[in-house]
Parts: structure tokens; sequence; C-alpha cells
């Protein structure tokens, strides 16, 4: 009969480390994403510099178009007149107007390489900012996954931590009444009682980051964040399309951080073109229409129009060394620029091939952990078989779940990191879009 019950309990045991937890419906990526959107105070940092941005190359044009300017004017003048009269006496008389102008001013840029390097200048500035918030809209689908992952994990862990806890609780029962009946050791109780003391730990620190993840992700989708989909138990790879040399062949005409760092460059390059311009001569038409009435004492009571255009000439000869100043400062900015490129492209080819051995690598480490938990569920099941029969002892069957409990916390981690990795890779390459997410939220499902 003792070891009737010693059996059952066993089983007991290895069952509750063994069996699956299951999951409340949560919120999906793709939900998450669209959240993000409307909510995450980066992106919305990023909408507004792209609307900022925008209006670069506007500016940059304004140079180039003509300027209209409207005038006007209007004065009390008060004086005085004196003048002898027909019997030579001198008399004063009011000399009191009012006086009135306005006018129509045209000016035309015929020749000002100032104002063209401006324009260009605008237009590379827009574009840097169209390619930082590819950026940063890049950007967003990697923080979302890494928090929504984080997230996930950490209830995984949890689950997986409860489970072990209570595992090693019923475990420390049976050590209790196996002792009572005599069958069993004070070591067994000891060791037992140790390793649910850990576990008790293990589970507050991972309730601490759980707490710390939701909050992460609530701040970026602006929601609570306390239910999430988890993965599927089926998890395949994803087929890898090309070799490293393509990957780079289109990191290198996509990449948006590289983009960035060219226009970069550009604008290093005008501001060159800008400084210089400073000894070029300007060439200006400009054109007026101008009204006036009674605008001096002489022209009292008379109307005056005048209508000019001509062509204006100016030749900057000498600004006290300022052009030679700010054209060497340019100079030495265009070449940091080009060194910055230069690391830049070092830095997302590093990237890039990290993210393409960790997809590729992903895949094998995953099969290969996969097979590690099932390999630990039978040898937490044998294990306790053995010591129903007595082949093992305590301390086997706890390391055997403590090798479980590793082995699926090896792989759930593996398998986020995978789906980072993915995404990461198609960042790198500056090929990320919506069907991507999409790629990935396919592996998340309500449990």
């Amino acid at each position: 009969m003792n070891k009737l019950f010693r059996l059952t309990a066993i089983s007991s045991v290895c069952m509750l480390l063994v069996a699956p937890a299951s999951n409340a419906f949560g919120i999906g990526l793709l939900e998450a994403y669209q959240a993000a959107l409307k909510n995450d105070p980066n992106h919305k940092v990023a909408k507004a510099e792209l609307i900022a941005g925008k209006e670069y190359e506007t500016i940059g044009r304004s140079g180039l178009l003509p300027s209209l300017q409207y005038s006007y004017s209007t004065s009390k003048n008060k004086g005085e007149s004196i003048s002898p009269n027909f019997i030579g006496q001198l008399t004063t008389s009011n000399q009191d107007y009012t006086s009135e102008s306005k006018g129509v001013t045209l000016r035309q840029t015929l020749f000002n390489l100032d104002a063209y390097a401006r324009f260009q200048q605008g237009v590379a500035q827009t574009n840097l900012s169209d390619a930082q918030f590819d950026m940063r809209n890049s950007d967003l689908f990697i923080r979302l996954l890494s928090a929504y992952s984080d997230a996930k994990f950490a209830e995984d862990q949890i689950g997986l931590y409860s489970a072990q806890r209570d595992t090693l609780a019923e475990q420390r029962r049976v050590n209790d009444r196996l002792f009572a009946k005599g069958e069993g050791t004070k070591t067994d109780m000891l060791e037992t009682q140790a390793r649910l003391d850990i576990a008790e730990a293990m589970l507050l620190e991972a309730n601490d980051a759980l707490q710390t993840a939701r909050n992460t992700l609530s701040g970026i989708i602006g929601m609570d964040a306390t239910q999430l989909d988890g993965l599927n138990s089926e998890f395949k790879a994803i087929p890898m399309v090309g070799d490293f040399q393509e990957w780079k062949t289109t990191a290198e005409k996509s990449n948006p951080e590289l983009s960035a760092a060219r226009y970069s460059l550009e604008i290093a390059e005008k501001e060159i073109d800008k400084s210089r311009a400073g000894h070029a001569p300007r060439i200006d038409l400009n054109a007026s229409y101008n009204h006036g009435l009674s605008e001096t004492f002489s022209t009292r009571n008379q109307d005056l129009n005048m209508r000019t255009i001509g062509v204006q000439l100016v030749i900057p000869i000498y600004s006290g060394g300022y052009v030679n100043a700010v054209s060497k400062q340019a100079v030495a900015r265009r070449e940091r620029a080009r060194a910055e490129l230069e690391a830049t492209s070092s830095k997302v080819m590093i990237e890039l091939r990290k993210q393409f051995n960790a997809v590729n690598s992903g895949a094998i480490k995953i099969d290969g952990l996969q097979r590690a938990v099932n390999s630990a569920t039978l040898l937490v099941e044998a294990t306790g078989q053995s010591v129903k029969g007595g082949i093992r002892i305590n301390a086997d069957l706890l390391n055997a779940q403590q090798q479980l409990i590793t082995a699926k916390r090896d792989l759930a981690s593996a398998r986020y990191n995978y789906l980072l990795s993915f995404l990461k890779l198609r960042v790198a390459a500056g090929t990320i879009n919506i069907d991507d997410l999409r790629t990935v939220a396919g592996y998340f499902s309500v449990n």
C-alpha cells in the first residue's frame, strides 16, 4: 500500500511539471502595432519631424522664386510759411497737408549661386527627413516586437516557475509523507525545500520582470498589456530567400540609415557651395510701381505715379574674412560627414551579417532545443519511474526537473529571438514592411 502511494505521488509530481499552461484571450501583435501608430510618443515625434522636414525644399525654392511686396504709408505734415504782404508786413500762413504713398515692388533672382545652393540643400534636407522617418518607422517594428516578446517571455517564465514551484511543493509534501511513514529521508526533504525556496525567489523576480515588460509595452501601444497572444505550439522556421551578397546589395540601395548618411554628406557639400557663393556676383531683376499723393511740400495736392524696372548687379569684394572662414568650416564638416557615412556603412553591414547568421542558425538552434525539451520531458518521466523503483534518488528527479525548466526557457527565448532577428534582418536590408510583421504575427495566436 505504501509503495502504491509512493508511485502515485511521484507520478502526480511529474505530471504537474510536464503539463502545458493555457493562455487567456490576448492582444494580437497587429493590434498592438495599430495602437502604436496612434499612441507611441516616439512615433508621434517622428511624424512631427517629418512634416517639418518636408518644408525644407519649399524654403530652399523660395530663394529662386519672385518676391512681391506691397507698402503703404500716410502722414500728417504741419508747416507754415512767412512772407511779406502787399504793404511789406510779414505774415504767417498755415501750410498743413496730408501725404500718402503706396506701391508694389517685385524682385526676381536672375543669377544667385547662394540661392541655388540653398535650394539644392533644401531638397537634400527633405530627403534626409524622409530617410530618418523610415528609420524611426522601422525602429517601431523592432521596439514593438521586442517589448511584446519581452512581456510574453516574462509570462512564459512565470508559467514555468509557477509549475516548478507547484511541482516542488507537491514533491515536498510527498517527501514529508514518505518520511513520516519511514520510507523517506531528511536529506530528500531538505533538498526539495532548498529547490522550492529558489523557485519562489525566481518567481518573484519573474513577476517584477513581467511588470516592467508590460509597462514598456503599454508605453508604446498606449493601452494596458495584461493579456497577450502566445506563440503557437507548432513553430516552423521562415524560409530564407537569397544569399548574403543579395541581402548586402539590397541594403546598400535601400537601408534608410545609409540613405540618411548619404543625404547628410550631400547637405554638407551644398553647404560648401553656399559658403563659396559669398564671393560670387548676384544679379536681380527689380520692378516697382509707386503712387504718391502730396509726398513733399513742393508737390502738395499732386498725384505722382512712378514705374521702374531694372537689373541690379552686386559684386561682393571683401567681408572681413568671413567667407573664407565659413568655407573652411564647411569643408571640414563635409569630411566629417564622409567619415560618418563610412562608419554607418560598416555598422549596417555588420548588423546585416549578424542578423543573417542569426536567422540561419536560429532555425537550427530551435530544432535542437525542441529536441532537448522532448528529451528532458522523457527524462523527468523516466527518472520518476526510476525513483519509484529505487534505482534513482530524489536529487536525480530534482535535477531532471530543473533541466526541463531550463530547456523550455531556452526554447522560448530562442523562438522570440528568431522572430526578432527575422525583422532586424529586413530592417538592416531596408525592406521591412507591414507584411513582414504579419508574417511574425502569424506565429502568435490565442492558446
